[in-house]
């Protein structure tokens, strides 16, 4: 495809070098970043899994958890935060999830491995790293698996900024400050709901007021969904937390993407190093498919349909 221009040993020898991490991206994103950063950009986390069943088990290519299916897979989890602002949608850093210690477990006889940090404590970190960055942020977007208390008061109260995620249904709430304080709680799917309605309630745990609203929507096998959501923003009214909320959508055209544009499931190496830098790689790839379509003012579709020269200019970190 690319006319001989880029050697197989090129590619190889760039796995092998050294470990690309999160501060590498952010060094090779920046510049795009600065350009087109705005006040009201957000924030988006969410994980993936990629699935590796025939690969050696390591610290990173271990099982996971995968929620989509419900039970554990063999493959690397990966972390990313991304920066939405427009149309634009730019990886601004990642971790792979890994799994260090090994461990027996008691029920099964088993061994089995485990993280020193959490998911949660390392998405606080990448906010950190975001506020050093002095990226240009309102709002931070996720799903229930990150809405702990701990993630909801550091984005509040530390960062100063606000968020809105999906929070469980059987999360318990207080409808006023004093019911908090003494402890009277009810759970979220057990308030009197209307289609319209949007609740001011304290979380139990956090030390604020957030609004809550809940949103109906149809699957495609026709079945019905129900999705709780709430924002530290107490400003936004029912129409606009959602309007906030829909800019979590592009998280998952990206993970799309790395699958199938930038062959995120498809690097036959095994060092945990060479894993790590093609991670980097299919993260570095979708950035530069972003850089055309602002160039070139398309869609990634027909980015992806152009001429040789095209991809060479995605490969180019080479």
């Amino acid at each position: 495809m690319l006319d001989e221009q880029i050697s197989h040993d090129q590619i190889t020898r760039f796995l092998s070098q050294e470990e690309y991490t999160s501060k590498e991206l952010w060094q090779e994103v920046k510049g795009t970043v600065r350009k087109i950063e705005r006040e009201d950009g957000v924030l988006i986390f969410d994980d993936t899994i990629q699935e590796k069943p025939y690969t050696d088990e390591n610290e990173i290519m271990c099982w996971h958890y995968d929620h989509s299916k419900g039970k554990a897979v063999q493959g690397f989890n990966l972390l990313n935060c991304l920066y939405h602002v427009g149309e634009v949608t730019i990886p601004v850093a990642f971790e792979l999830i890994r799994k260090p210690v090994m461990y027996s477990d008691l029920k099964t006889r088993k061994v089995k491995r485990k993280s020193l940090e959490t998911k949660n404590e390392l998405m606080r970190e990448m906010l950190r790293v975001c506020l050093q960055n002095q990226l240009k942020f309102r709002y931070v977007l996720f799903d229930i698996w990150f809405s702990s208390k701990e993630n909801m008061v550091f984005i509040k109260k530390t960062m100063g900024k606000e968020f809105v995620c999906g929070v469980k249904k059987n999360r318990l709430v207080a409808l006023c400050e004093e019911d908090a304080q003494a402890k009277r709680f009810i759970r979220i799917e057990d308030l009197d709901w209307s289609e319209e309605m949007l609740f001011t309630v304290w979380l139990k745990d956090v030390p604020f007021a957030v609004h809550l609203v809940r949103q109906t929507y149809e699957n495609k096998d026709g079945s019905t969904g129900t999705l709780y959501l709430v924002s530290s923003d107490t400003t936004l009214a029912r129409e606009a937390l959602l309007s906030v909320y829909q800019k979590r959508w592009p998280v998952e055209v990206f993970h799309k993407s790395l699958k199938q544009n930038a062959a995120l499931g498809k690097a036959p190496v095994r060092r945990v190093h060479n894993q790590n830098n093609h991670v980097f790689a299919a993260l570095y790839a979708v950035f530069k498919l972003e850089c055309l379509k602002i160039k070139q003012k398309m869609t990634l579709q027909v980015v992806l349909m152009g001429s040789v020269e095209t991809f060479i200019r995605i490969l180019s970190w080479t």
